[in-house]
């Protein structure tokens, strides 16, 4: 991933390669700026994403698919029009278990995604 598209005002995503930041995981970084971002993940069933934290608010929109997300101590299966919304530095886990596609949008945006 590269940096060329941050703040221009159109990102198509015919022109954002993506990368694997975990098996069974692809994503693609679209439109961001210092304060904002959003990236597009895509799950094959049975890809993990570890738990961890970052600080960020993270809110995850499900385009399609079924998840299981823990927040802190707390786990539940999300489908599609679901969103979380993660404040700074909450633990975070996900696991799906039917393929599907996440938007995440953070704030600021992730400098270790691009």
């Amino acid at each position: 991933m590269n940096r060329q598209h941050k703040a221009k005002e159109w990102v198509f995503d015919r022109d954002v390669k993506g990368g694997s930041p975990a098996p069974g995981v692809i994503r693609k970084v679209m439109s961001y700026c210092d304060d904002a971002m959003c990236a597009v993940h895509e799950f094959e069933k049975g890809a993990i994403v570890a738990s961890h934290s970052h600080p960020h608010t993270q809110i995850t929109y499900v385009v399609e698919g079924h998840f299981r997300f823990t927040l802190r101590d707390e786990t539940r299966e999300i489908v599609r029009g679901d969103t979380i919304c993660m404040q700074n530095d909450v633990k975070h886990a996900c696991e799906c278990l039917e393929k599907g596609i996440l938007v995440d949008f953070f704030a600021p945006m992730r400098e270790d995604f691009v």
